[in-house]
């Protein structure tokens, strides 16, 4: 941990009962305050006093640091510009000594990829000690820096074409609204056993599970009792509530547990990435999560009366192969990044080091 930042900090909460403890001016940030996949734009939604924090278990933690999500919402993380507080769903990484955008993307990227190997599973959380025991390869600073900014500006691009998107599409008072249930229906179809097991990468659709890097382990003999979804139709899975609905790439088996949704006359493309978005899961999905902390789950009739954008078949179509037209073009802006440098991860370099952090 020392080899990364200087110092660690971690959380609580103050009593809700003392109204004094939440009249102050320090941001307290909760799991639902980070956005999956946003990693440097929180906005905080509730401030305590300098009282709650010499009274209660949160900690100040200093400007430039990074809050990593350890319990509810594991894998999701995010640079703080500010000082502020956490619950003690967090762990904070303070006094950093490498890069701070590098580290960022670094973290969440070794993050994502761990959360990959073990989705479908309940993740009850991460210790602090399993947390900073996990290794990440730092090049030198100066590569950090390269590296860092153009992810960094490539994000921008991806944030600007998000809003644009919802700008100029979702918020247009023009368009109908209809109820979720009604432009897309539920279904649940089994004893498939021909097709290939799925794997679900938030934020990244399906994967054959005998191509994943994931290596996970089930009983083919039991497939039959798997899901069947189709290619570009949605999926409501156990991280839906705080990352959305994924979309299929394939045809294929997925887990009971899951729940599929297909419309007809429906562009995949168009809804994905609305489906994602920050509107749609903290103003509209949100409320209908029941429980807490690591039991929370969706409650799929309560989703399906949120009402949606819709509009007609051919216009769908176009914002979809505008919203493909510029994810081509990122990824591609990616790939040959990636190329040059041989990968966040592989940078070769001859003061590259294994740091043994997250």
């Amino acid at each position: 941990m020392s080899e990364l930042s200087e110092k660690t900090f971690g959380g609580g909460t103050p009593k809700t009962s003392n109204d004094s403890f939440w009249k102050g001016n320090i941001p307290w940030i909760q799991s639902s305050d980070l956005v999956e996949g946003s990693l440097f734009d929180v906005e905080p939604r509730k401030y305590i006093s300098q009282e709650a924090v010499d009274k209660s278990a949160t900690k100040l933690v200093p400007e430039k640091s990074v809050a990593i999500v350890t319990r509810v919402g594991v894998g999701k993380l995010a640079f703080m510009p500010f000082s502020y507080a956490t619950s003690q769903d967090f762990l904070s990484l303070s006094v950093l000594k490498t890069e701070p955008q590098f580290t960022v993307y670094a973290l969440y990227k070794k993050l994502q990829s761990e959360l990959n190997d073990v989705q479908g599973t309940s993740i009850k959380g991460v210790t602090k000690d399993e947390l900073l025991a996990k290794e990440v390869m730092i090049p030198c600073y100066k590569e950090q820096e390269k590296i860092g900014s153009y992810l960094h500006s490539l994000d921008h691009l991806i944030t600007l074409h998000r809003r644009a998107y919802y700008l100029n599409f979702v918020k247009k008072n023009d368009w109908e609204q209809r109820k979720l249930g009604e432009v897309f229906q539920e279904y649940s179809e089994k004893n498939h056993p021909e097709l290939p097991a799925l794997t679900i990468i938030q934020g990244g659709g399906t994967v054959l599970r005998e191509e994943s890097e994931r290596k996970l382990q089930y009983d083919k003999s039991s497939l039959a009792g798997y899901k069947m979804v189709r290619e570009d139709d949605f999926i409501v899975h156990l991280r839906s509530f705080e990352g959305g609905l994924e979309k299929s790439n394939h045809n294929g088996l997925i887990s009971p547990a899951y729940h599929t949704f297909h419309g007809d006359e429906v562009d995949s493309r168009f809804y994905y990435p609305y489906f994602r978005s920050y509107e749609f899961i903290k103003h509209k999905l949100v409320p209908h999560v029941y429980g807490i902390r690591d039991g929370r789950s969706i409650d799929i009739d309560g989703m399906k009366t949120i009402e949606i954008p819709w509009t007609l078949y051919e216009e769908q179509k176009k914002i979809g192969d505008y919203i493909e037209s510029l994810d081509t073009l990122i990824t591609l802006h990616r790939r040959a990044y990636y190329n040059k440098k041989g990968g966040l991860t592989n940078v070769h370099n001859d003061n590259q080091q294994h740091y043994a952090i997250l």
